[in-house]
């Protein structure tokens, strides 16, 4: 057997937000004898210590004898992250990406996927950069009913973060292939949101992203004028009067009643004072977390497809799990939130636009 491959036993103890002491703990293994195998200052440990390491990460022996991870750095990726992460949640966050290339790579080998139809949109402002990919994909005006299919026709990658309510989204490139993660746990509105956020820093960030507010506002503005182009918002709601009828028109644009708000007063349909007063009525109401009448949420096209023509030939998530020497709960972490009802490998399959290679 090969040598123990140190970089991914750190990757697999990141990705489960376990100290070495920890990791110790529960493997059954001395904390010093763990520290002298990570920094390579023992001999190769018995396959009895790597095998108690491996179940304590829950990862398969296997994975620990492979290649390097291509893994992610923070300086590689668009990453919104609230106040309260932890270093521990970046960490494994950004181990979620080479999750993402794992999966992506081995899909692949397998299939033609739907390659990138992106612009380099870094010298403009997010107004012209959001009409310029819609001229270019001839969206004109209209709303875009399903943002998530219509990102994966255009080659994004779309997978979940697991990290909870800790972590937003993030996005990078990877070999001329954009990826997105999307926290699922928030309202279907606001995943949207995020999702064409994340777009925002693709087209205007692409080579290198920087930190700041400015940054993540001009991502905010790109994602609402994505969303909610100004001459459909004109056209179909000039006028408001009151909070409810915000919630009545916000299902046009599968925006969430905060983002419609900040829209009418952007384009001055609604005045500075009427604004706060919204604003104040949002807050009452909690509709800041809790969004109402909220739309059904936008699941994965391209993933659900790839699963139903690998099931043709008898792949299940655990045996493509395998393939990849990962355990099932990271497959499920990648794609449980954005293939929602998973079909079932014996009911009749709608025949994919998937090309076998």
């Amino acid at each position: 057997m090969a040598n123990l491959n140190l970089s991914r036993l750190d990757f697999a103890r990141k990705r489960r937000q376990l100290t070495q002491k920890k990791l110790a703990e529960l493997s059954g293994v001395t904390q010093v004898t763990l520290s002298r195998i990570a920094k390579g200052v023992t001999i190769e440990p018995s396959t009895e210590t790597v095998a108690a390491i491996a179940k304590a990460l829950k990862y398969p022996v296997e994975f620990f004898y492979l290649d390097d991870v291509d893994e992610l750095h923070s300086k590689q990726v668009s990453f919104r992250s609230l106040k309260s992460m932890t270093a521990k949640q970046t960490d494994a966050a950004l181990a979620s990406g080479a999750l993402g290339y794992l999966f992506n790579d081995w899909v692949a080998s397998k299939f033609n996927l739907p390659t990138q139809d992106l612009l380099d949109l870094r010298d403009e402002d997010p107004v012209s950069a959001a009409a310029s990919i819609r001229r270019h994909w001839g969206l004109g005006f209209r709303p875009i009913p399903n943002l998530i299919k219509l990102l994966e026709s255009k080659g994004v990658r779309i997978f979940t973060l697991s990290e909870g309510r800790d972590v937003d989204a993030f996005s990078f490139w990877r070999d001329g292939t954009p990826f997105i993660f999307l926290n699922t746990i928030k309202s279907s509105e606001r995943s949207r949101f995020d999702a064409a956020h994340e777009l925002g820093h693709l087209l205007m960030h692409a080579h290198g992203y920087t930190e700041g507010s400015d940054v993540e506002r001009d991502a905010d503005a790109f994602a609402s004028n994505l969303l909610i182009p100004r001459e459909d918002l004109i056209a179909n709601l000039p006028s408001v009067r009151s909070i409810s009828q915000i919630i009545a028109s916000k299902k046009r644009w599968g925006v969430s009643v905060p983002a419609l708000a900040r829209s009418l007063r952007d384009v001055n349909i609604l005045s500075d004072w009427h604004y706060r007063e919204i604003c104040k009525q949002i807050a009452i109401a909690g509709y800041r977390t809790k969004e109402p009448q909220s739309m059904d949420r936008e699941f994965s096209v391209l993933w659900r497809k790839v699963l139903e023509e690998l099931w043709k030939d008898r792949y299940t998530k655990e045996s493509i799990a395998d393939q990849l020497n990962l355990p099932l709960d990271e497959m499920d972490s990648l794609l449980q939130g954005v293939l929602g009802e998973q079909p079932e490998p014996n009911r009749p399959i709608t025949p994919p636009r998937l090309r076998v290679v």
